[in-house]
């Protein structure tokens, strides 16, 4: 049995001041699962209806109730250490740090049919069901109970991210090891930031027709697009809000692209 532990955000950020990152590196809470296999870390995700999308941003409009299960989410993002595993398993190379170090960083450079190709192999070893998530799963998981542009608030502040000018001190160079900034809502940490994460859905220009019931959104037939979330070291403040949408080819590898693991709730 997974338990379902909830807890609020840890510490409540200032927006106007400098926050140290090593004020949040410790007593952290335990995970609700931890794997096996990779020793990944879970959060339970609760079960609950959420209006999805940004009435500012053509992308991400219409703005509509999505409707999601119970899941369990990657703490952190995938770390080189976690993705090297699967890679002495498999025969594939491990992908380029870009020189910026590899064990708790997060694995860059993967395309998003290297992150299904992970989820998949590990879920041979398992017995269980991961996956990448849907977008609605992404987005509600990321807003961590909040309904605000970040999920520490409206504004970005300083220190409280991985961004080209978040005020941190790995800003527009490099990725941040995992779990450098406080975690959001549900526990997880790098949501906003640090680098994208792919989804399971294709590329869709709008939310017309988009499923209510946090669903993985298939191919539409136009492109080989795939959706990426949360915008990542070397991007500007507006690809870091939690509703903002992006996209990639399916084969598109870039050191700003990284990916999370779900866990479908048993």
């Amino acid at each position: 049995m997974f338990r379902t532990i909830r807890y609020a955000a840890l510490i409540s950020l200032s927006l106007l001041v400098s926050v140290p990152t090593s004020a949040f590196s410790a007593e952290r809470p335990p995970a609700d699962y931890v794997d096996p296999v990779t020793d990944m870390e879970f959060m339970a995700i609760p079960g609950s209806t959420f209006v999805m999308g940004d009435k500012e941003d053509e992308r991400s409009q219409p703005q509509h109730e999505v409707t999601i299960k119970p899941f369990l989410f990657g703490r952190f993002e995938v770390t080189f250490e976690q993705y090297a595993k699967f890679c002495s398993s498999t025969g594939r190379p491990i992908p380029s740090d870009s020189g910026w170090g590899m064990a708790d960083r997060p694995v860059i450079n993967v395309s998003w049919q290297d992150a299904v190709d992970f989820t998949k192999w590990l879920s041979g070893k398992s017995g269980k069901t991961f996956r990448l998530p849907s977008e609605a799963e992404w987005e509600f998981a990321a807003r961590g109970g909040a309904t605000t542009k970040f999920p520490w608030g409206d504004e970005i502040g300083r220190n409280i991210a991985n961004c080209k000018e978040c005020g941190s001190e790995w800003d527009d160079r490099m990725t941040a090891p995992v779990g450098s900034f406080a975690p959001n809502g549900y526990g997880l940490y790098d949501m906003t930031g640090n680098v994208y994460e792919w989804c399971l859905d294709a590329r869709h220009d709008s939310y017309l027709g988009a499923p209510a019931d946090g669903s993985v959104w298939g191919q539409n037939g136009k492109s080989n697009d795939m959706i990426i979330r949360g915008g990542a070291w070397n991007q500007p403040v507006k690809e870091l809000t939690i509703t903002r949408r992006c996209w990639d080819r399916a084969d598109r590898k870039k050191n700003e692209y990284g990916f999370r693991v779900l866990l479908k709730q048993e």
